[in-house]
């Protein structure tokens, strides 16, 4: 089972699939509550863009929680492990949702597999992680410029995915993609939505050894990820590990950016085919 990231959906999951089908692994990509064919994506954000109408376009994220999407996940847990093991993965964002499933379901869960994503160990959440050293080699924060709107006011961060400035889209491209090729870095903008519930990145994701604990689980480390640099994702695998010194983290390392692992779909199946149970 496949779970995305923030502003994204199942449809990143598309090149990871095809390789895990030919490997002969069934899989299921998820869409978190408001992702997929539910989002949103108002007529102000289209081109032309009114940026000014769209600053102040009610979300319909607002309000949606980190335990929507763990109760959205645990029910979908439920109905695919009465077919075989599961193997629950996240990216990015899509960890703390994972981390909550194992909380809830762990005897359900078979495997957790992090790609550089948030498993929060001694702090709340990946807001809370940012203010940390460990982050500071991210290049997320400055583009600010990207957001539209105000965010208290909205429940939601809003990012232009749609802009034309060439320095926001090259500032964007060097946070998350730096490696593939623009035309890469452009289909891949072209799937993202633009909003992301700020109750989901706020919320309490912290894991508990006693449940989330006793499950197997897997990092895979992106070394060239400057959205949630090196730094911060050896810290959270350091962290689960004095958790729970006696059920480590299995690492995997590619040399790869955050999103630029979907262009290595190959080698990221051929990791997932060895962890199969």
């Amino acid at each position: 089972m496949l779970v995305h990231g923030s502003g994204s959906s199942s449809f990143m999951w598309a090149p990871i699939q095809r390789e895990l089908a030919l490997l002969g692994h069934r899989s299921f990509a998820v869409d978190l509550p408001g992702h997929g064919l539910d989002a949103q994506y108002p007529v102000a954000y289209q081109a032309p863009q009114d940026l000014s109408a769209w600053a102040n376009e009610p979300s319909t994220l607002a309000g949606v929680s980190l335990q929507d999407n763990v109760d959205m996940v645990v029910d979908v847990v439920r109905r695919v492990a009465g077919h075989g093991p599961v193997v629950l993965v996240g990216a990015s964002l899509g960890g703390t949702t994972i981390s909550g499933v194992g909380n809830t379901v762990p005897d359900l869960v078979d495997r957790l597999v992090y790609i550089s994503a948030w498993s929060c160990v001694e702090l709340a959440n990946p807001i809370e992680y940012m203010q940390r050293p460990e982050f500071s080699a991210s290049l997320l924060p400055p583009l600010a410029a990207l957001n539209v709107g105000d965010p208290v006011q909205l429940g939601v961060g809003r990012a232009n995915y749609r802009t034309a400035d060439p320095a926001l889209l090259a500032g964007l491209k060097a946070a998350i993609m730096a490696d593939g090729t623009d035309q890469q870095f452009h289909a891949f903008l072209n799937i993202l939505q633009p909003d992301e519930s700020i109750a989901v990145m706020m919320s309490d994701a912290r894991v508990h050894a006693g449940t989330w604990g006793t499950i197997a689980r897997t990092y895979i480390r992106l070394t060239g990820d400057r959205s949630l640099p090196i730094a911060m994702q050896d810290r959270l695998i350091t962290e689960a590990d004095a958790l729970t010194p006696d059920n480590p983290y299995d690492v995997h390392t590619l040399d790869t950016t955050h999103a630029g692992f979907l262009f290595r779909a190959a080698e990221v199946a051929a990791i997932l085919d060895g962890l199969a149970v």
